[in-house]
């Protein structure tokens, strides 16, 4: 038996026989016996057959694994036209006089290059974005059709890495999980696999020998065997159908009430990015939605979204969770969220720089845009309003106020409009600090504990050979959440927790024990946590061992 160890991309166990997937290599001349116009015509075709076909894998994803996850589609589609993206192209075909498909093959790859060059992670892992629209113009251009990436039988997959079209085209009944040598947890692929419930590694040391043989994709360890014991295999088999028997029981959750044994209630919502996600909350059935991260509208526009488009969005949502709460949080860009069309500099340590509400505050305009769409969509159902990255009173004041005169124009313009819930997030240890005096001026805290902790304990959470270092169940991090559970109560102010934390069961008891009133996690996340919430007792001693908070 050999073991090879990797980063996990979701939870489960795949058991099955590996197959190798090696891309066709395909022979690219450069030197063309066409001149450059016909090779132009050659490209612009090879651009519209590219568009075609993204368009039906858009449909496809759209189907199965949503709208949000779809757009990754919609993305290479303009990345097709990217100017800077075809200029080149074209540049390698009039000044070398090269074949069209040289000249995608080569842009693609510096293209690539200049990406995982990028210090943030998320540019990083738009390297593989490039390589696959490059990819499949090449194959336009050269007449290559991609074969059955998995065969006749269900097979985990492995490959040295995998595009999101690849992951898309794979027909799900013979994909039982896949291991890669390259990618990233970032990328679109990674995404994909969680959303279509696929256990997969990556970062893993592969060989070649392993092809045809037995394996096992071990999530949990991040590992996959290699012709693995007997033994080993049964304890596998018995996991992983106990995860199957697991599921289906979650499902008899649906419609019950998330109330401990001793009668104490709790919120359970989930955490969305847009519109597509929606589906998926409904379908596990949470409370409400505790965070719709409003930022994901902007890093999907080319230019800023307008009041209507945003609007438009906004009531969407509301009116399919049908009276549900739905906590809108204002534009969180900056840091590792960019997008080009704001234009803003470069920092040493953006983290701490220009971002969320230090940039609606000074850009004033563009925070009323959002605020007027968010108000609009108000009388279509139950939506709350929650600022980011508060460190202070003024700023809260600051809010509020044009909060205030955006209502007070819509009024005047005879816009209807409904009650607004108006809460903060706490992320920082100087909001902690001042919770008591911040509870006075809003009706709920939500604890972004992602940046709670990288800021109490002064770490990067996006640095890897910080992961040692890395704990989120550090006391401190639990202390502040505690304080600031106790100071919101003080005030009459809920309190809420819609970071990474939130969907930890080890902490569940812990938090519940705090008095938290509400969790809000992935759609995913939410059976799981319901079973943990019904199954505690609070009257009595703790089931779950914690450092001292």
């Amino acid at each position: 038996m050999k073991v090879a160890t990797g980063k996990s991309i979701l939870d489960g166990i795949a058991i099955g026989p590996l197959r190798f997937y090696h891309k066709v290599d395909t022979e690219i001349v450069m030197a063309s016996k066409l001149t450059p116009a016909e090779e132009l015509s050659r490209f612009a075709t090879a651009q519209g057959k590219a568009q075609e076909q993204l368009g039906t894998l858009y449909e496809k994803a759209l189907e199965e694994v949503g709208e949000d996850n779809a757009a990754i589609f919609e993305i290479h589609q303009m990345m097709v036209e990217d100017d800077d993206y075809v200029e080149a192209i074209q540049s390698i075909i009039e000044t070398q006089g090269a074949t069209a498909e040289y000249a995608v093959f080569t842009t693609g790859d510096n293209f690539a290059a200049t990406f995982a060059a990028m210090d943030d992670a998320y540019m990083k892992a738009r390297a593989v974005d490039v390589k696959d629209i490059s990819r499949r113009l090449v194959n336009i251009l050269t007449g290559v059709v991609e074969g059955n990436l998995l065969g006749d039988q269900p097979v985990i997959l492995v490959a040295d890495d995998l595009t999101p079209s690849e992951t898309v085209q794979m027909d799900k009944s013979k994909l039982l999980g896949f291991v890669t040598r390259k990618g990233s947890t970032n990328s679109h692929t990674a995404i994909l696999a969680r959303t279509m419930n696929i256990p997969a590694l990556i970062g893993v040391e592969i060989d070649e020998a392993w092809d045809g043989k037995p394996g096992i994709i071990d999530g949990y360890n991040h590992c996959v065997y290699v012709e693995p014991t007997a033994d080993l295999a049964g304890s596998m088999q018995k996991k992983h159908n106990e995860d199957l028997q697991q599921r289906a029981l979650l499902q008899g959750l649906k419609g019950k009430e998330n109330v401990t044994l001793d009668g104490r209630h709790v919120n359970l919502y989930a955490n969305i990015g847009n519109v597509g996600d929606v589906g998926l909350v409904l379908q596990n059935d949470a409370s409400g939605i505790g965070l719709f991260r409003s930022e994901f509208i902007y890093l999907n526009a080319q230019s800023y979204p307008t009041e209507d488009e945003q609007f438009a969005i906004y009531k969407q949502v509301a009116e399919t969770m049908g009276g549900r709460k739905v906590i809108i949080r204002t534009l969180d860009i900056g840091a590792d969220k960019q997008a080009d069309y704001f234009q803003l500099e470069k920092e040493e340590n953006p983290a701490l720089g220009f971002r969320a509400i230090r940039i609606c505050l000074t850009r004033k305009e563009i925070f009323k845009t959002q605020l007027r769409a968010i108000l609009r969509a108000s009388a279509y159902g139950k939506v709350s309003i929650m600022f980011p990255m508060i460190i202070s009173v003024r700023e809260v004041r600051d809010a509020k106020d044009i909060l205030a005169e955006c209502r007070k124009e819509l009024a005047s313009e005879g816009v209807a409009m409904g009650e607004v819930e108006i809460g903060i997030m706490i992320e920082t240890p100087a909001a902690v600090a001042m919770a008591d005096e911040l509870a006075q001026e809003v009706e709920f805290f939500s604890l972004g504990t992602n940046d709670l902790t990288q800021y109490t304990l002064a770490i990067d959470r996006q640095n890897p050979r910080l992961d040692a270092f890395y704990d989120p169940h550090h006391p401190a991090v639990l202390r502040m959440i505690r304080h600031t559970i106790e100071a919101g109560h003080r005030h009459n102010c809920w309190v809420g927790i819609c970071g990474e934390l939130g969907a930890d069961p080890k902490l569940t008891e812990t938090f519940l024990r705090m008095g938290v009133d509400e969790l809000s996690v992935s759609p995913s996340s939410i059976l799981p946590l319901r079973k943990i919430v019904r199954s505690l007792d609070l009257t009595k001693e703790p089931t779950v061992v914690n450092p001292p908070v």
